[in-house]
């Protein structure tokens, strides 16, 4: 396979010039056009279409009464929103301590090139890297968008993203960007979002079911939903205990003792 990057480029850009649902077909279709004839991996859940096998990354309690599920993309500023207010609540108070199964499924946004370069990096790293990588790819997120409307090397800031996580070679950078088994992992998470019928990121699957509204994405109103999930009731209110004071004693000035006079008369 060509792993040159004016070969990478062009089918990048590809994608980003097209709106879902047609910029997926394009991409599953450009994945058959340049695979590099590795095995796909090996996951019993495929999409009906393409055949693309549905490698999730997932964290936390694999027996968790509930599951969450959230549909993102790193170069969304809602999802950067969510990802700095209520995602790290949820990892902390729910995923850590057995409660939730957090499952992350990429939904590429525009730029969709730079979008799902940043995925495979991510994907790349390996799984246990991976929210390594998602982590820092949120926390430069701005300044890498930055650098994609000034024309500046987006690339580059990537590549050092990729270097930061084990991926030490341009050459393993740019066989990353066109392992066609990753691109098929990402395609896939996207078909079964379109499949779903998800429009917009974040999205979040609470037990299967689409949360509505917005306040789930303010770390407060994550917490009193996934509480209600668990059956947990959030901690009463307490009560101010009013103490009252003993009364004042106010002790009486009693009159000055007058002299008597006891000399005889």
């Amino acid at each position: 396979m060509n792993t040159d990057s004016s070969s990478l480029e062009k089918v990048m850009t590809m994608t980003a010039l097209f709106p879902r649902p047609a910029a997926l077909a394009l991409f599953v279709l450009a994945l058959a056009a340049c695979g590099d004839g590795q095995s796909a991996a090996d996951d019993s859940t495929k999409t009906a279409d393409s055949g693309a096998s549905l490698n999730e990354m997932v964290m936390g309690n694999p027996d968790a009464k509930v599951t969450v599920i959230e549909y993102a993309s790193w170069t969304c500023p809602a999802c950067l929103q969510f990802q700095g207010d209520a995602i790290p609540v949820l990892k902390e108070e729910y995923v850590k301590t057995g409660k939730v199964k957090f499952i992350f499924r990429e939904f590429p946004t525009p730029p969709a090139n730079i979008s799902i370069a940043g995925f495979a990096v991510a994907r790349c790293a390996g799984d246990d890297k991976y929210f390594d990588v998602l982590d820092e790819l949120f926390d430069r997120q701005q300044a890498i968008l930055s650098l994609a409307r000034e024309g500046g090397q987006v690339k580059a800031a990537l590549q050092e993203v990729a270097l930061n996580n084990g991926i030490e070679s341009p050459e393993a950078f740019e066989a990353c960007l066109m392992n066609s088994d990753i691109r098929k992992a990402i395609a896939a998470s996207v078909q079964t979002g379109d499949e779903l019928g998800i429009h917009s990121t974040p999205t979040v699957l609470l037990n299967g079911e689409i949360l509505d509204g917005y306040e789930w994405r303010q770390a407060d109103g994550l917490r009193a939903v996934l509480d209600e999930a668990l059956g947990e009731d959030a901690p009463a209110p307490v009560e101010a205990v009013v103490v009252e004071e003993a009364p004042t004693v106010v002790e009486e000035e009693l009159p000055a003792e007058t002299e008597t006079d006891t000399t005889p008369e």
